[in-house]
């Protein structure tokens, strides 16, 4: 496990984080009780980065990191929450100082603090990012003490990008992985230039990358890999990375090839999100202990080749790249 700096914030991660939209809902059954438990693996094996949202069970996921860091006592980690997609309807015009602060201090009371680490404003409409009076909310909501720094996650590398050009964005949470490679083409060079702290998500591919997924695997009706599969609910590049599953099936096989022995594939593909020196920390999610220890893990691994970089480049290009490589 690395640590380093979270871009211009005054934090130090872990390059492995922990993300805790499982443990609040969209997942299937996870229980309270494994929640905790993944998060305290996760934390014991020295994760000290904590990605949430406001609308993770509708406050539950806030709550369960809450009332799991008071119980423990030790060095707090970084926790960053998100604002925005409580919205209904979701749309630009909501992004007010109002509302976001409204958001801001419904995420304090659930996380039992005083001020948030970092919030990010919650994959917003493209036109938020072009309206300068949303930043500069943000920005008094910083110097009356509410926030230590804001960033936005978006779903589109034209997002990153023009976001940002506001100066008080200090981070951008992206997907980014080996069927979603795309950040990696221009935005990486400018988040490095501008010290930006990258957040790479869905870095597994909801699972597909965990190479456990068959055909045959059943999913919940309250998982989003069974309700958004084509996008009904949010953003489909949320759900198997916008990739179609029996695409997404074909090229796992692919990867597999690529695995060094002893290694399983979910740590292969966290690693090799952290071959890029751009990505400041990934946030594999963790439905108990046991996959938690596991991600924490990958840190571990030996980096990978050259070849197998390009031989991931590859299967990116030939079967991924047709699929996702424009769109988002």
């Amino acid at each position: 496990m690395k640590n380093h700096s979270f871009g211009r914030l005054p934090f130090t991660v872990s390059n492995v984080g922990f993300g805790a939209w499982q443990i609040g809902g969209s997942w299937g059954d996870v229980s309270e009780a494994d929640g905790r438990d993944a998060l305290n693996a996760a934390l014991d094996a020295g994760i000290t980065f904590i990605d949430t949202a406001d609308v993770y069970g509708d406050g539950r996921s806030e709550k369960i990191i809450a009332d799991v860091l008071k119980t423990r006592g030790d060095t707090r980690p970084m926790v960053a929450t998100k604002a925005g997609r409580r919205l209904n309807p979701h749309v630009a015009d909501g992004y007010t100082k109002a509302n976001l602060e409204s958001f801001i201090d419904r995420s304090l009371s659930n996380l039992g603090v005083d001020v948030l680490d970092l919030v990010q404003l919650h994959c917003p409409p493209t036109e938020v990012l072009y309206r300068p009076d949303v930043f500069e909310g943000l920005d008094e909501l910083q110097s009356a003490g509410k926030i230590r720094g804001y960033g936005v996650s978006v779903e589109k590398v034209e997002e990153a990008l023009k976001a940002i050009a506001f100066p008080g964005v200090v981070s951008i949470q992206i997907i980014y992985n080996l069927f979603r490679q795309r950040p990696d083409h221009l935005f990486f060079a400018e988040a490095r230039r501008k010290n930006i702290a990258v957040i790479a998500r869905v870095p597994l591919a909801s699972g597909l990358l965990s190479g456990k997924i068959t055909a045959d695997t059943h999913f919940a009706s309250d998982d989003h890999r069974n309700f958004n599969r084509n996008g009904d609910a949010f953003d489909v590049g949320e759900t198997f990375a916008g990739v179609p599953f029996e695409v997404g099936l074909q090229a796992v096989e692919e990867v597999r090839k690529l695995v060094p022995q002893g290694a399983t594939m979910a740590a292969f593909a966290l690693r090799w999100i952290l071959m890029s020196d751009a990505v400041t920390v990934v946030i594999p999610g963790a439905r108990n202990a046991e996959q938690a220890r596991a991600n924490a893990a990958a840190a571990d691994l030996a980096p990978l080749s050259d070849d197998v970089m390009a031989a991931s480049r590859e299967i990116y290009t030939s079967l991924i790249a047709p699929h996702v490589h424009q769109k988002w």
